[in-house]
């Protein structure tokens, strides 16, 4: 099957990469001519210049990916493709675009009669080899038009072993995607997804800390301690000295936490125990925003989630202020000096 893939980078070229093994034939476009020049010696990929040309070069009804960072930049392809393409062809937004952005994105394109399908895509770098796992929203007709190319880039049976109690035949979910429902519904799963990531990620994160700080009772003993900020009434309880890089390894033989981002710990941890190439300043790229708005609109409780997302804003040390002012209202009330930074 044919596929235009607008978006080169590592997802982008990593997605085409997988369809071409398995005989796909890709156009592809990018912004910048030298990834474009770089895909178009490979087999089965044609490299264009502009998107009047890749139509050109495409079957009717096209189909075509958009891997583009979200937001303007998304929204900006999608009112170019408007122009560009005809009736009855189909558009995939495989980025991780908002979901209500999805349904404004729909009806600039429904103008022109071409369907919309949003893809949330979950793999990372990773992908390539492992295949994605693809949320999938908008009209059935249009996915099942361009199923070939979704089974080619998910993971496919062999992923996982097949869940206890599911018989007969196999579903789209356990090949590695799912028509999840109407427009923007792909993405919507997917930002939970990623908001379920956030949690899972500082759950462990915050662990291996209370596993690294395990030794502050011995530090208080040897006076490195400070009373006042760290309350310890029973430091010979805190005397341990993990290695955290092997409790994280072994956690992944057996334990009821392993899981893939478990590995992914485990691999960084080997590669440097201290972590000391992070400053620890953590990113978020809008998913855990938008789950914590979605369960607020619902009403539904998300601690963890909310909690996780809150956490990376304080890392970024937004949360600077808020600490001085605590700071300064402990010495107007109790003359409390704050302990020089060290």
């Amino acid at each position: 099957m044919q596929l235009g893939m607008i978006g080169l980078g590592r997802m982008g070229a990593n997605i085409v990469r997988r369809l071409v093994k398995d005989g796909h034939e890709c156009v592809v476009y990018d912004h910048d001519p030298d990834a474009v020049k770089a895909m178009a010696g490979e087999d089965n990929t044609i490299g264009v210049s502009s998107l009047a040309e890749l139509a050109q070069k495409l079957n009717t009804p096209r189909v075509v990916w958009v891997m583009v960072p979200a937001g303007d930049i998304t929204t900006g392809v999608i009112e170019d493709l408007a122009k560009t393409l005809d009736s009855g062809d189909i558009v995939i937004d495989g980025g991780n675009s908002y979901y209500r952005d999805d349904i404004r994105h729909s009806k600039i394109l429904a103008e022109r009669g071409i369907r919309l399908l949003d893809c949330g895509t979950s793999g990372g770098v990773w992908g390539r080899e492992r295949g994605y796992c693809l949320m999938i929203g908008g009209d059935a007709d249009a996915v099942a038009h361009a199923e070939p190319i979704f089974a080619t880039v998910a993971p496919g049976v062999d992923a996982a072993p097949r869940t206890p109690g599911r018989e007969g035949e196999v579903a789209q979910s356990e090949k590695g995607y799912l028509h999840c429902g109407p427009t923007g519904a792909g993405h919507f799963v997917k930002m939970v997804h990623n908001g379920i990531e956030y949690g899972m990620m500082a759950s462990l994160a915050e662990g291996l800390n209370i596993l690294r700080n395990a030794d502050v009772g011995a530090r208080i003993q040897k006076g490195k301690g400070d009373a006042e900020t760290a309350p310890l009434p029973n430091p010979e309880f805190y005397t341990y000295n993990f290695d955290i890089p092997e409790v994280a390894e072994l956690w992944r033989r057996g334990s009821v936490i392993g899981s893939w981002l478990l590995d992914l710990t485990a691999i960084a941890l080997h590669e440097s125990p201290e972590l000391s190439e992070f400053s620890g300043r953590v990113s978020d790229s809008g998913e855990g925003r938008w789950t914590s708005i979605a369960a607020i609109d619902e009403g539904v409780p998300t601690p963890v989630l909310t909690t996780a997302l809150q956490s990376r804003f304080a890392s970024r040390d937004l949360d600077d202020f808020a600490n001085k002012a605590l700071s300064a209202m402990r010495k107007q009330f109790g003359g409390h000096a704050e302990k020089p930074a060290q």
